[in-house]
């Protein structure tokens, strides 16, 4: 049995014979880990710490280096990058109305998404291959409108927000079909919609605006047979019947600091599969190595019976000592030789 495998049996809500994992780590993170392991390219650190994913496509799309620390996604959105290394800071204002007028949508065929995807499912096919596409609704509204401004139209100008959001879903759809040309097994969608505590816009206006297109795109995925994975920060347990029922097969980061996550594993457990739990906020910058080889047995003691992948509850940052990232990870790899 793969890797491959091991997360089908996951997702399915079967129980594996270990619990898988997949750790992300922000760029000044994993230069610690490359000069630790000695190797350079993001699939070679992949290999070394064991991660179960293959990540396939492009995330958000940052192809333009405007030069020095600015880069432009597909979409016209420029990013400083000063501070945050790995995503940014948005620049301007792309839409500064709440019309479309004049915007044009990029190509999402753009071969730049898909090119490097048959080399690495040859090279790395025993990983569990996950299209994903960042930013991929409300968060790729307010980086074009602004957040300030998106939060004001939900009120005042409803009907550009769902044409906004609605032309978005459809970038994302068109997207989604050209993956599955590719023997990929699922689709990752990035979209926070959390903050420590509730919804940044609240329950109501996410059914009424957000809820109706997560249901066309989860639904073209499911269509095809293949698994919906999301990742959405911060306090959103309260939609998780929601996502269920729209098609979610897998909800990550599956934050300790905001949710019980050792109460919803098992209460989800055979509806709906957990990606994360290793707190980022707290454990891996701030604990010692046995704190975080507690806090990760914990876990992996857990998610045993199924439903769970492993991982910290975000990409680690670079402030995390490495002592502490190869406690998580060799805790992790143990599983497979114990």
């Amino acid at each position: 049995m793969d890797k491959r495998d091991v997360i089908r049996l996951v997702l399915e809500g079967k129980r594996p014979p270990y619990v898988p994992w997949a750790m992300g780590f922000t760029k000044e993170a994993k230069e610690k880990l490359q000069t630790h392991y000695g190797c350079g390219q993001e699939e070679e650190v992949d290999g070394a710490v064991g991660n179960h994913l293959l990540r396939l496509g492009s995330d958000i799309g940052f192809f333009d280096n405007l030069g020095g620390d600015r880069v432009r996604d597909v979409f016209g959105v420029v990013w400083d990058r000063s501070i945050d290394k790995d995503i940014g800071n948005v620049e301007g204002c792309v839409l500064p109305e709440p019309t479309l007028a004049g915007y044009s949508f990029p190509n999402p065929l753009d071969g730049r998404f898909f090119d490097a995807i048959p080399e690495k499912i040859e090279r790395f096919g025993d990983r569990f291959r996950v299209f994903q596409i960042g930013f991929s609704l409300y968060e790729r509204a307010w980086t074009l409108r602004g957040m300030a401004n998106l939060m004001m139209d939900f009120l005042e100008y409803p009907g550009f927000v769902k044409e906004l959001l609605r032309a978005i879903a459809d970038y994302n759809m068109a997207q989604v079909r050209e993956a599955l040309r590719y023997d990929i097994d699922a689709v990752y969608f990035g979209d926070d919609w959390g903050q420590q505590h509730g919804l940044q816009m609240g329950p109501r206006l996410w059914r009424e605006f957000i809820l109706p297109e997560l249901k066309r795109m989860y639904g073209t995925v499911r269509g095809a047979g293949k698994f919906v994975m999301i990742h959405s920060c911060g306090d959103v347990d309260g939609l998780f019947d929601d996502l269920i029922d729209a098609g979610l097969n897998c909800f990550n980061p599956f934050q300790p600091e905001v949710m019980d996550v050792f109460d919803l594993l098992p209460r989800y457990r055979g509806r709906l599969a957990f990606y994360g739990g290793l707190s980022t906020q707290r454990t891996l910058p701030f604990g010692t190595v046995e704190q975080v080889r507690e806090e990760s047995r914990r876990l992996l003691d857990a998610g045993r019976d199924g439903g769970y992948i492993f991982a910290p509850a975000h990409d680690v940052e670079g402030d995390v000592p490495l002592e502490n990232m190869l406690a998580a990870i060799e805790t992790a790899q143990a599983q497979v030789s114990d």
